[in-house]
């Protein structure tokens, strides 16, 4: 069995289900299971309100918020109604110190179960665990009452065949190893009429830095202001790293790199009662171009890339319809998702996932109960139901937090 073969047939029984776009230039894809049930019952709109343990993944910024150690796992047996060996886990956690910041981590493992090794003839030769895995540190540090900002490296380790599966000296492998780092920023309280004014006031920022080597009068930035107090943003940009090589550079397939962006509105905070509404957009940001040039061309490479019934190109831009069932439009992902909190024990959520292009789509619903034992340890168990794609219905997932 050819380790091309393999790969290929790897890559695919991940593609179709998994909750990221089907573009196959991406490599590791695991990387962009989201961890938690809390955000899988909302439809995985959580980048703005991240607040426990599993922060660290969800976006490094909001991490900075966090004031209580705390530790969040995951376990499934992913898609286990079609694959009974395809498991997921996930460990994080984070320490927060006053002078230092919030110190975090987070360990990804996928193992796609027991593979076969055959000969030309069919027979089996030997087998052998295919698996996936990330580790990852985090550092974030509060800025102001309300910013919040992060960084994450992580070591991505991609084990899908041994060495020696080729047919020449120079074995082919399905082994590769690389890293990226994550960015990402929380802002409580959106001021709209701040944003607004943004352009003019960096303008007028950056005139200011040569008045004041020059010698000239400062100008005063724009106060303008529509403060929307219990709005969040949240802003994650994951997975930039160099591209991860199994087989020799030349074919080499670039990291999952992803744009992560929601609001988080607060729209009910009383003693017995809270209502939290997020909306999240993803967008993989995978082609072959260098990683500055992706970041921008990815969100528009793939404009026009349709061809109709009898093979002539679609114009992406001849019709509003047009734009909005492009390949280009269909790679963005949305989330939507509302939590309610009853006397802080126990919470019911739901949300709804939209993945045109990868064919993801559907409602998501959960619930958790969490408890405080002797006034210092907060347990927390989260169960959600997510859409799981063509394969199945439904994932079903369970997570368990503590904080202390």
């Amino acid at each position: 069995m050819k380790t091309k073969l393999l790969l290929l047939t790897l890559v695919a029984v991940l593609l179709i289900p998994v909750a990221a776009n089907a573009i196959s230039e991406a490599a590791v894809i695991f990387l962009l299971i989201e961890p938690g049930s809390r955000a899988g019952a909302m439809g995985q709109a959580y980048v703005a309100q991240a607040d426990d343990g599993f922060a660290s993944y969800w976006n490094p910024g909001a991490l900075a918020f966090n004031r209580k150690s705390q530790v969040a796992s995951m376990y499934s047996n992913w898609f286990g109604e079609v694959f009974n060996d395809i498991y997921y886990f996930h460990l994080a956690g984070n320490k927060y110190s006053e002078d230092l910041g919030n110190i975090g981590f987070n360990f990804t493992y996928l193992t796609y179960g027991e593979q076969e090794r055959t000969d030309e003839f069919g027979e089996v030769l030997e087998t052998f665990m295919s698996y996936d895995l990330a580790l990852a540190t985090t550092y974030s540090y509060q800025l102001s009452q309300n910013t919040g900002i992060g960084l994450t490296f992580k070591f991505v380790l991609s084990d899908l065949a041994p060495e020696g599966q080729g047919n020449t000296e120079a074995d082919e492998r399905g082994q590769g190893m690389s890293y990226a780092f994550d960015f990402g920023v929380k802002h409580k309280g959106v001021d709209f009429g701040q944003i607004l004014v943004s352009p003019y006031n960096g303008a007028l920022s950056l005139y200011n830095g040569i008045a004041s080597l020059a010698g000239f009068n400062k100008a005063s930035l724009s106060k303008y202001s529509i403060p929307v107090k219990k709005l969040d943003f949240g802003l994650n940009l994951q997975n930039v790293g160099p591209n991860m090589t199994y087989i020799d550079e030349s074919q080499s397939d670039p990291m999952p790199m992803n744009w992560r962006m929601g609001f988080s509105y607060r729209a009910l905070e009383s003693q017995y009662n809270k209502l939290t509404i997020n909306a999240d957009m993803n967008k993989l940001l995978a082609n072959d171009d260098p990683i500055y040039k992706r970041i921008f061309t990815a969100w528009t490479d793939d404009f026009n890339g349709r061809e109709d019934e009898e093979g002539n190109q679609v114009d992406d831009f001849a019709s509003i319809q047009n734009f909005i069932n492009s390949i280009e439009i269909r790679e963005i992902i949305w989330c939507l998702g509302a939590e309610y909190v009853y006397l802080d024990l126990l919470s019911l959520r739901t949300g709804y996932y939209a993945d045109r292009e990868g064919d993801v789509t559907g409602f998501a619903f959960g619930a958790g109960v969490h408890y405080t034992f002797n006034k210092e340890y907060l347990v927390g168990i989260d169960y959600a139901f997510q859409p799981g794609g063509g394969l199945q219905d439904y994932n079903q997932t369970l997570s368990v937090k503590v904080e202390f």
